[in-house]
C-alpha cells in the first residue's frame, strides 16, 4: 500500500497535509499521534469516506480507479465504537448469504461469542443493544475472518473494553491475521509499541515512521515524548516491549 502525496480537507480546515509512506505485505502498521493529529482522517482516505488529493495505491492499483464498493468489501475495519444490525445474528455475520451455517459457527466459536449466542437466528437488539462494546468488537473480528481480507484496519478497536478482550482481540488478531497488512489506529501506545513500524502524525503531517525501538533512540522524538508521558514504571514497560520486539523481528 502506498500514499504519495496525500491530503484530505473537511470544509475549510486540512487534516492531512501531503503525507507520503508505504506499508509492506503483511507489515504491522501502527498510527500514533495527539488527538487531532489526523490518525482516523486515514482510515477515511484509505475508504474514501472524504475523496482525498494525492495517490493511494493498493497493490499497485491507484484506489479512485476502481468503484467504492470494491474498495471497501477488500478491507476490512474493525472500529472504535462497532454498530450491529437489528435482525439476526447469521446476517450481522454474512448479510450476503456467502458463507455456511458450519463456517459462521466455526468463527462464532473463535471470538469466544458461541456460549452468547445460542443459535444463529438469534436476534440482534437495534445498534446491537443486547451485546456489550466488547462482543460487537467481537462480532466485527469474526466478520473480517469470515472475509479473509488481506489488509485489515482497526481503530483503536480495544479503546472501550475491558482488559481481558483486550488481550484477547489483540492476540487473535496477530494469530488469524499474520499474513495480513494491519493498520491500528492507536489510542493507547501498549497495543501498538510491538509492531513493525510506527507512524508518528503531528498536526495532519507524518513527523516520524520506523521501528518504535529505533524511534525510542531519539530521546528528543515525539514518540519518546508520548512514551514518557504515559509514566515511569510503563514507560519502562513499553521501552522493554519494543526493544524485544526489534529483537525478535532482526532474528
Amino acid at each position: 500500500m502506498e500514499f504519495k502525496q496525500v491530503s484530505l480537507a473537511y470544509e475549510s480546515s486540512t487534516v492531512l497535509k501531503n503525507l507520503s509512506f508505504s506499508i509492506n505485505a503483511k507489515e504491522k502498521i501502527g498510527i500514533v499521534g495527539r488527538t487531532g493529529a489526523g490518525k482516523s482522517s486515514i482510515i477515511a482516505a484509505l475508504f474514501r469516506m472524504t475523496e482525498p488529493s494525492g495517490d493511494i495505491f493498493v497493490d499497485g492499483v491507484k484506489i479512485n480507479d476502481i468503484g467504492l464498493h470494491d474498495l471497501r468489501k477488500n478491507i476490512s475495519i474493525i472500529p472504535q465504537d462497532p454498530v450491529l444490525f437489528s435482525g439476526t445474528m447469521r446476517y450481522n455475520l454474512d448479510p450476503f448469504n456467502q458463507f455456511s451455517d458450519s463456517e459462521l459457527w466455526s468463527v462464532i466459536k473463535e471470538v469466544e461469542l458461541a456460549n452468547g449466542v445460542s443459535s444463529l437466528d438469534f436476534k440482534v437488539s437495534d445498534g446491537g443493544g443486547n451485546f456489550s462494546v466488547g462482543e460487537r468488537q467481537l462480532v466485527c473480528l469474526a466478520r473480517a475472518i469470515l472475509r479473509n481480507n488481506k489488509i485489515i484496519v482497526m481503530d483503536e478497536a480495544t479503546a472501550n473494553v475491558d482488559p481481558r478482550t483486550d488481550s484477547f482481540i489483540q492476540q487473535t488478531i496477530r494469530t488469524k491475521f499474520a499474513d495480513c497488512s494491519i493498520i491500528t489506529i492507536a489510542h493507547r501506545l501498549h497495543s501498538v509499541i510491538d509492531c513493525d513500524r510506527i507512524l508518528v502524525l503531528d498536526n495532519g503531517l507524518l513527523k516520524e515512521y520506523d521501528h518504535p525501538h529505533l524511534l525510542l533512540q531519539n530521546v528528543n522524538g515525539i514518540l519518546s515524548s508520548m512514551v514518557d508521558h504515559t509514566g515511569k514504571t510503563s514507560a519502562v514497560a513499553l521501552r522493554y516491549a519494543a526493544s524485544e520486539a526489534f529483537s525478535r523481528q532482526n532474528h
